[in-house]
């Protein structure tokens, strides 16, 4: 009989210790402490807490299956447990993602992000939890195109019997709420049209189509299209498995080798270097970025999260992050103007229409072009006659 297992990746901004840069210290101890007892009483067969910014991340595994009542309500009611200490402590934006007033049946719409994976464990069952803060769920899109079908990422694609068929996206439009599935490599020049417009179009999952494996997964929710309004970055998560006929540990990180650019930093609304940085760097200060992720690692044994291993905390990312410091610089100079601030439509703050409402009746029309000054002449004789 086959248990399956599942991995839960559920985050939330509840509080931020300064502004929006950290979470504080009482804060995970709050959720340490209902994660211990959530193992204790079997609800989950292991779990660990983690943080990127000002979001507090549950990771966890149990038997429940993706979108469990149990499991997303009990990281409903820890992230209440860790609001209640921000407030105490008076921190910034105390339960800003938690957008409903009660629990109903799981966390789609109610604010938190989740990823989830359920899975045949496999003998040897390595997993990396990437934890995004100060940037959107679309941040994923590249790095998964360069994990799952980019050969100069990803030596197994060519060389690797069990991936040389390729792997199967699925994508979400989140502005009309539909989805659609990309056959790789064969339909990966469609796919590139759509998942090159991150801020609508986001990976959602990976499955291998040689082992019939989901390989990857993402949260994509979208707080400012839930809300109606400004309420935070989304700070998304993913999860990917590695090795054993899907991309090794190495292919995994190599995308984040490049501190590819990202929409989020200041209040949302600009663009700014994506910098791969250890548990201890991920705390956002300069212009509230630049966006950070982290990559922990685990082995899954028996259900048991073995690790982490934090994966970034390593010196070949180290030209990374100059590269990204120096982007930094370059865009910051370019002030309010594109391309360092998002387009209009993108924006998450945005005073425009109440800009365009006030000074709406002083635009005028622009003047007609002039008429040539030839316009209407009889031809001349000489052009008659030619």
């Amino acid at each position: 009989m086959i248990f399956l297992i599942t991995l839960s990746i559920i985050k939330a901004d509840t509080g931020g210790f300064v502004g929006h840069s950290a979470v504080h210290p009482d804060m995970m101890a709050a959720a340490r402490h209902a994660m211990d007892r959530a193992v204790r009483s079997e609800l989950l067969i292991d779990g660990h807490v983690a943080s990127c910014g000002d979001d507090v991340s549950l990771i966890m595994t149990h038997r429940y299956g993706a979108d469990s009542q149990l499991i997303h309500s009990f990281a409903w009611d820890t992230f209440q447990t860790t609001t209640g200490v921000a407030r105490e402590l008076g921190l910034y934006g105390a339960g800003q993602d938690l957008l409903s007033d009660a629990f109903s049946g799981n966390l789609r719409g109610m604010g938190p992000g989740y990823a989830e994976l359920e899975f045949d464990e496999r003998p040897s069952e390595p997993v990396v939890c990437f934890l995004a803060d100060k940037t959107e769920p679309g941040a994923w899109n590249y790095p998964l195109y360069k994990m799952f079908a980019d050969p100069f990422n990803t030596a197994g694609l060519v060389i690797d019997a069990k991936m040389h068929a390729g792997f199967v996206f699925e994508v979400y439009d989140l502005f009309e709420e539909k989805w659609i599935c990309f056959d790789c490599p064969a339909e990966l020049y469609d796919m590139l049209m759509y998942i090159g417009a991150p801020a609508r179009y986001v990976v959602h999952s990976v499955r291998s189509k040689t082992l019939g494996e989901t390989a990857a997964a993402t949260s994509t929710q979208r707080l400012s299209l839930i809300a109606g309004k400004y309420v935070g970055k989304d700070d998304p998560v993913m999860i990917v498995r590695a090795q054993s006929g899907l991309p090794a540990l190495g292919e995994v990180l190599e995308p984040f080798a490049f501190p590819f650019t990202v929409g989020g930093s200041m209040r949302g609304s600009h663009h700014a270097p994506f910098m791969p940085v250890s548990v201890g760097h991920a705390h956002p200060a300069r212009f509230d970025g630049p966006p950070r992720v982290v990559a922990l690692g685990f082995q899954i044994h028996d259900g048991r999260l073995v690790g982490p291993r934090d994966l970034f905390a390593d010196p070949s990312f180290d030209e990374a992050r100059h590269q990204a410091n120096l982007a930094m610089d370059y865009l910051r100079r370019h002030g309010p103007f594109e391309p360092h601030r998002l387009p209009l439509e993108d924006l998450e703050y945005t005073t425009m229409p109440q800009i365009q409402a006030r000074i709406a009746n002083r635009w005028t029309p622009l003047p007609s072009p002039p008429v040539p000054a030839t316009a209407g002449r009889p031809a001349s004789a000489g052009a008659a006659k030619s």
